[in-house]
């Protein structure tokens, strides 16, 4: 990618062990741990949620250097964030139980609240409902429930009961994927948003950490806390296509194996492939559909709690920060919290091609 952090390296597809070299930090991150990173989809500005109790909005120029444009403030840690379609608004969802936007166009670090819940809200998304042309939101808690919130309204449209609390939740176009304590799936089908259309028990035998949805909403990524991601078709008609991985792991030692969180996957919004990144602090690359990894990274010196591709898909971000899976006494005033930009190279994140039997 010309111009963005220097020239991106194009090294053949033969050595996926990748570079960090040219990846650049975020100036002024936040003053506690990242929770959440979400990119707009209409220009080149980042949210960035925090433990801090603030959402930063940045914005981030070709050459990855970033300048914070714009911030508001929750009464508790903010645990999600997530822009709105036409790239205006920002949403930020926590534990003071309450979900708040942004207006960027008022020009103003002032947030509204827009939704509330009995306990903390773990996740919140901005989506299109069918039939539709005002943006909806929809939050996540761990009062075990999912809200429908109209953004005109102050009542939830809807709330659906889940049968755990509610740990991820994802959306693209008419699909979302809502993944809860005791490894519960629901798939909702956003023309019917109070059904589950189908509800699976996690194919990954330990805690969901993540769930993210395909580009195409044809199915979605699970990622475990025990080191394995899962890839995930909503029909029956593809469940052959389905399978789970192993990463995030060390080269066993003496019959024992440090295994580590999948903390989050995002997906190229050009290519399909996705990345996934976790506890041992490194991200990779991954085309799903040849199951093939394309990249690994070297460690990046701390746990990787979130990670995002800009709208071209040549920006990742990638969070280092604490995210509390060794308890309290790895959380010391020397732990990395930064946020890093990384150049994506034109063959990173493209599929492998394709080898059609005769």
């Amino acid at each position: 990618m010309a111009g963005l952090f220097g020239s991106a390296s194009s090294t053949s597809q033969a050595n996926t062990l990748g570079d960090l070299s040219k990846d650049v930090a975020l100036n002024s991150p936040p003053d506690d741990s990242v929770s959440d990173l979400s990119f707009s989809p209409q220009s080149e500005h980042l949210a960035v949620a925090s433990w801090d109790k603030k959402v930063r909005i940045y914005q981030i120029t070709q050459n990855g250097t970033s300048e914070g444009k714009a911030w508001f403030e929750h009464d508790a840690p903010v645990l999600s964030c997530h822009w709105s379609p036409d790239g205006t608004k920002v949403v930020g969802a926590g534990a003071d139980k309450a979900a708040k936007v942004i207006d960027l166009g008022a020009n103003q670090n002032t947030a509204t609240q827009v939704a509330a819940h009995d306990q903390p809200i773990r996740c919140v998304r901005y989506f299109e409902p069918p039939q539709s042309n005002a943006p909806m939101i929809v939050t996540g808690s761990w009062d075990k429930t999912i809200k429908y919130w109209d953004l005109r309204q102050s009542q939830p449209v809807a709330t659906v009961t889940c049968q755990e609390r509610v740990y991820t939740l994802d959306v693209k176009k008419n699909l979302l994927v809502v993944g809860t304590a005791d490894r519960y799936i629901n798939v909702i089908n956003l023309s019917e948003p109070t059904k589950f259309y189908k509800t699976i028990q996690s194919p990954l035998k330990w805690q969901t950490r993540v769930v993210s949805c395909f580009p195409d909403a044809s199915g979605f990524a699970v990622g475990s806390i025990e080191g394995r991601c899962a890839i995930q078709y909503v029909e029956e008609k593809d469940a052959a296509s389905n399978f789970s991985f192993k990463c995030h792991r060390d080269p066993p030692q003496n019959n024992m194996t440090n295994v580590y969180s999948v903390n989050a996957i995002s997906f190229h919004p050009q290519h399909g492939t996705f990345s996934t990144a976790g506890s041992d602090g490194t991200f990779h690359f991954w085309d799903g559909v040849a199951k093939h990894r394309l990249k690994g990274y070297p460690t990046t010196g701390g746990t990787i709690s979130a990670t995002a591709f800009d709208r071209s898909g040549q920006i990742f971000a990638y969070a280092v920060s604490y995210d509390w899976s060794k308890g309290y006494a790895t959380n010391t005033p020397q732990y990395p919290n930064k946020v890093m930009m990384h150049p994506v190279g034109a063959e990173e994140c493209k599929p492998r091609p394709s080898v059609k039997k005769r």
